[in-house]
């Protein structure tokens, strides 16, 4: 992959430039501001840009509107932001924006073959959501009526699904057979009013787009 890396602690940059480095990959560009940021991604039109959250100068949501903007001018490069907790806002906008998209809390970081694993899977036009991103997005109030229809395992089903897993990891995830993941899908699918599609990110479309629905 190529990747651009945005975060202003020097530290954590450096690090996750050596990580990515390490795993053989090619690093363009490492900045500590959303201003920088948006410059070297025209400059260089990556595969992946790895973004923080909050970076100067008011340290509250530079990245995330950065990172909605890198998805409207250059919509091919995947975006994979970081963040210390959750922050929601601009989070349904940008999964609903298309492929390539993933959200991580820092801590992920942690485990090295999850971090590397989520980067490789956004840079090719597929999503990862840190579970505890996605436990906040389905909790109440958003899930409303609709996921009140569904059974605890759809629940936990559907979870699985808007992190960007495949039936295969949801399988193996709830000790269950595909084909029953692939049952408890459809069903999940069919209850929300949703199309029935086996693509791994437009079923994480499908689950957003129902949450921007009984959000509104």
């Amino acid at each position: 992959m190529r990747i651009v890396i945005a975060e202003d602690t020097v530290l954590l940059r450096e690090g996750l430039a050596g990580l990515l480095e390490d795993a053989g990959h090619m690093v363009l560009a490492r900045v500590g501001d959303a201003e920088s940021l948006l410059a070297v991604v025209a400059e260089h039109e990556p595969d992946l840009a790895i973004v923080d959250v909050r970076m100067p100068p008011t340290y509250e949501d530079e990245g995330m509107r950065a990172a909605v903007e890198i998805r409207r001018l250059h919509p091919g490069i995947g975006v994979l932001v970081l963040s210390q907790h959750v922050e929601s806002r601009f989070a349904v906008e940008l999964v609903s924006s298309g492929g390539g998209f993933g959200y991580l809390l820092k801590d992920r970081v942690l485990d090295v073959g999850e971090f590397l694993d989520a980067a490789d899977r956004v840079s090719r036009g597929g999503s990862a959501l840190d579970p505890e991103v996605v436990k906040q997005l389905l909790s109440p109030p958003h899930d409303g009526d609709a996921l009140a229809e569904l059974t605890p395992r759809e629940r936990e089903v559907l979870a699985l699904v808007a992190e960007g897993r495949t039936n295969a990891s949801i399988a193996k995830e709830l000790w269950l057979t595909e084909k029953t993941v692939e049952t408890h899908v459809r069903s999940i699918l069919g209850k929300l009013n949703l199309p029935l599609d086996g693509d791994t990110h437009r079923r994480v479309l499908a689950v957003v787009t129902y949450l921007r629905a009984s959000a509104a």
